[in-house]
């Protein structure tokens, strides 16, 4: 028969974009086989899941427990069973997989296993093939060179993994495979016409565009249609923010799915060519960093077995972003907010608090301080006789605060949010065991000029629903002040926000020395080298603090790896 009258072949795929759980084995699995139920009733011919689904990912040293890698297996070996109920279906999902060296298998110990970070091919109750993924990031957040083989059975070759549904030839890649040519070529010499693609592609700000741009420039000047998945949801501080998306043979976009949001969406290829359906509108800068918070708000809060939280009101602006990122992620009922004002908190301060805790509908709380803050200070009075008063008592009112707020977390089992940003614990400016005092820190990544952006879009958002503005105009015009002692304001100690800020990106997301940022003239000599030392001499806060979720290209966590002793001087000109 010649292709001109080759029947159509039609083939229908659904895209499980899920929020799955690492470690969660049993509700992974759960999760899974109703998105398959759902697939089957559509009539689909294939199903595709994320990279590592049954596990979650990175699923990091569990994959070291034989226990875990027993449940991993053992769930694998349910799904193929599963999958007897829907003969037509063809489900492709992400899994580790231990591979033997001639290791006891009833043994304990892993130490003879390589383990591959694998995708399956299942079908009426049989694993047809296994794809192993090559290309292992070891980079930034990734740390795959650690758990995982470069391919099947402990190899290091590439080895394409091809089938066919109604005539159109499928191949599997895995996330960084795609990320680099040579995974593509081989595949695309083997025959595939698509390129079915699994992913944990972890969210920053701008990665949507850096994902197409690239797989156009790897998949689709192979003019291979590119049907990829991604996963969705919280990760400690990594989130993933689905927005899957399929690619034409041309490279034109045909269907993108929503950011921060679960789905399992059907689509159809003719002769592997992807018909145009259901491209979610992209999202401003403001709209998709502030999703981005909620979702990792809600998903660390509720994966970690907690219903409510608890944070520190304190009349400036970051607080109430949190505030507002918290309602939205849980819901009113379940924010409980505290202010705790001493002599120098401003009475603008304790109301502005009262007017966005009314608007929110909060649980609020006014818990004055001065007490304690004077028996503090009575008691440490003969230690520090003849010494002038200065950080240490102002750090003391943070770290009352701090008290308090984990009393209430213990008492009510609240988790307590942490409402510093970026900018500050870049610099220290910041009191451990004060307000670093919590267990999820929803700004860490967040600098303060993007703070004040963000309340203003929230702000926006309400207005147009024809509410009144959450954050009160107040708190959006003061000079912000920790308001620790009198007349205080946060430039006594810092640069102008939009200064500091421009120089912790050119320093920590573009690793720019002090040369290079002095030619970009953001400031002067004096104030950059202060910047880089201060962000020097504080890595032992940070490593003490909260974790809190990456939304940029480099965040302090995984991203960031200072040694805390070290004797490299930051700001050092060649010339010094």
């Amino acid at each position: 028969m010649n292709s001109l009258n080759k029947p159509c072949s039609t083939v229908r795929i659904c895209l499980a974009q899920l929020n799955l759980t690492v470690g969660a084995v049993a509700s992974n699995t759960q999760m899974i086989l109703t998105a398959i139920q759902q697939a089957a009733q559509q009539q689909a011919d294939l199903i595709l899941f994320p990279e590592l689904a049954i596990s979650g990912y990175p699923p990091e040293d569990l994959l070291f427990r034989p226990e875990f890698a027993k449940q991993c297996q053992a769930a694998l070996s349910h799904i193929t069973a599963a999958t007897l109920e829907y003969p037509n279906l063809h489900v492709v999902i992400g899994h580790p997989d231990w591979y033997s060296l001639g290791a006891d298998s009833a043994s304990n110990s892993f130490k003879n296993y390589h383990i591959n970070n694998a995708a399956s091919l299942l079908c009426a109750g049989k694993v047809l093939g296994t794809y192993y993924k090559h290309e292992l990031p070891n980079y930034g957040v990734f740390d795959e060179h650690r758990y995982f083989s470069f391919s099947g059975a402990g190899g290091t070759e590439y080895e394409p993994f091809v089938f066919d549904i109604k005539g159109t030839q499928f191949g599997i890649n895995i996330c960084e495979d795609v990320w680099l040519p040579t995974a593509p070529q081989v595949a695309k010499d083997a025959g595939a016409e698509v390129l079915l693609v699994l992913n944990a592609s972890p969210f920053y700000h701008g990665k949507m565009i850096h994902r197409i741009n690239t797989i156009r420039e790897n998949v689709s000047t192979l003019s291979m249609v590119y049907v990829g998945i991604n996963h969705v949801g919280g990760q400690d501080e990594l989130l993933f923010d689905g927005g899957s998306f399929i690619l034409n043979a041309a490279g034109l976009c045909t269907t993108q799915l929503p950011q921060f949001e679960s789905a399992v969406h059907c689509i159809v290829l003719n002769d592997a060519t992807p018909h145009t359906s259901d491209i979610a509108p992209t999202l401003n800068v403001e709209a998709e960093i502030y999703q981005s918070l909620v979702l990792a708000t809600r998903d660390y809060v509720h994966k970690n077995g907690f219903k409510s939280v608890v944070l520190g009101l304190s009349g400036g602006i970051d607080s109430a972003l949190v505030l507002s990122i918290a309602v939205d992620a849980l819901g009113a009922d379940a924010v409980y907010a505290i202010m705790m004002p001493t002599r120098f908190t401003a009475n603008m301060s304790v109301e502005d608090s009262r007017a966005m805790v009314a608007r929110l509908n909060v649980r609020y709380e006014e818990i004055p301080i001065e007490a304690l803050f004077e028996g503090y200070l009575n008691t440490l009075s003969t230690a520090f006789r003849g010494t002038s008063t200065g950080l240490a008592e102002e750090n003391l009112q943070a770290r009352i605060r701090g008290t308090l707020l984990m009393a209430f977390s213990n008492k009510f089992n609240h988790l307590v949010l942490t409402t510093g940003n970026k900018s500050e614990t870049a610099v220290g400016y910041c009191t451990l065991y004060g307000d670093m005092c919590g267990g999820f820190a929803v700004l860490k990544d967040v600098l303060k000029t993007q703070v004040y952006r963000l309340c203003e879009w929230r702000n926006n958002q309400a207005i147009e629903q024809g509410l009144p503005a959450i954050i009160p105009h107040t708190i959006l015009t003061r000079p912000p002040s920790a308001e620790l002692r009198e007349n205080q304001t946060d430039q006594d100690s810092l640069p102008d926000y939009a200064v500091l800020d421009a120089i912790i990106i050119a320093h920590l997301e573009h690793n720019l020395s002090l040369h290079d940022i002095l030619a970009l003239n953001i400031s002067d000599e004096h104030t950059i080298k202060r910047v880089l030392h201060l962000i020097q001499i504080n890595e032992y806060k940070r490593r003490q603090s909260a974790v809190g979720t990456k939304i940029t290209p480099r965040a302090f966590g995984k991203d960031w790896r200072l040694p805390i002793t070290n004797g490299f001087i930051a700001g050092k000109l060649k010339n010094n």
